[in-house]
């Protein structure tokens, strides 16, 4: 299967990279980077000190060089990148986070054309996470408040993180709630007692922290937390090629971490 990786100059996109190179299966013909990056021209495989023959361009012409597209940039440049995608019936797995609700629309719509995995966190760990906080929401719907903790690094850009807002989508599903109603995204002042219901969320940001997400159900006299922790980005680079792996023989529809895993 042959990958264009864009943002091929970052640190998930250089994670993917050597992933893929680790493989017998995935070649890695294309590589993408953002018009002024200072790693344009080079071989995308420098930082590990060898060459495959692939350098970093800008011409988003070289996504119709691949079978699947591996894309963590952001959202503006995901949308462009889906475009050729789905013209050109080339898969694409999608870990950009920050979509609003017109940028999901519009990979729903590409969708139609081309198939792509949608995933926020590619990690088999937190797709398990996942399942432990549906349960543990349904369990704990009455006399417990939930809460959900995201700490990253200085360099991310949104807040809170695409993979907090899926854990409080799972949660208030479960309880039969719409996260729309109940997230609390911000505390400041006198804001009073806290809303029966609610889903609170909280984001720190500092350092180079690859990705930590809590989410606690405090009761009255006990508390239960479920965290995941990442100390490597290689989980969602394996994640990520799981995924284009997935995609092999599908022509056409929208999925996640959940259809990967057969879950």
């Amino acid at each position: 299967m042959k990958l264009a990786i864009a943002g091929s100059s970052g640190r998930m996109g250089r994670t993917i990279i050597e992933a893929a190179l680790a493989t017998s299966d995935l070649q890695v013909v294309a590589a993408l980077d953002r018009a002024d990056s200072p790693e344009l021209g080079r071989d995308c495989t420098e930082f590990l000190g060898r060459k495959i023959g692939v350098p970093i361009v800008s011409d988003l012409a070289a996504i119709r060089d691949a079978d699947v597209l591996i894309d963590f940039t952001r959202p503006a440049a995901t949308l462009a990148h889906i475009q050729i995608c789905a013209a050109a019936g080339i898969g694409a797995v999608i870990g950009t986070t920050g979509f609003d609700a017109a940028g999901k629309s519009a990979l729903a719509t590409a969708a139609e054309r081309t198939a792509v995995v949608v995933a926020p966190n590619m990690s088999v760990g937190v797709q398990a996470m996942l399942r432990l906080v549906e349960l543990g929401a349904r369990l704990l719907a009455q006399g417990y408040d939930l809460e959900i903790v995201e700490t990253h690094h200085r360099d991310k850009v949104d807040a809170p993180s695409g993979t907090a807002l899926q854990l409080g989508e799972v949660a208030a599903k479960a309880r039969g709630q719409s996260l729309e109603q109940c997230a609390v995204f911000s505390r400041h002042g006198n804001v009073g007692p806290r809303p029966e219901g609610s889903i609170g969320f909280a984001a720190v940001r500092g350092g180079d922290i690859i990705g930590d997400h809590t989410v606690l159900f405090a009761g009255t006299g006990e508390r239960i937390e479920i965290t995941h922790r990442s100390s490597s980005r290689q989980a969602y680079a394996l994640g990520a090629l799981r995924a284009a792996r997935f995609l092999e023989g599908r022509s056409k529809g929208l999925f996640d971490m959940r259809d990967v895993l057969a879950l």
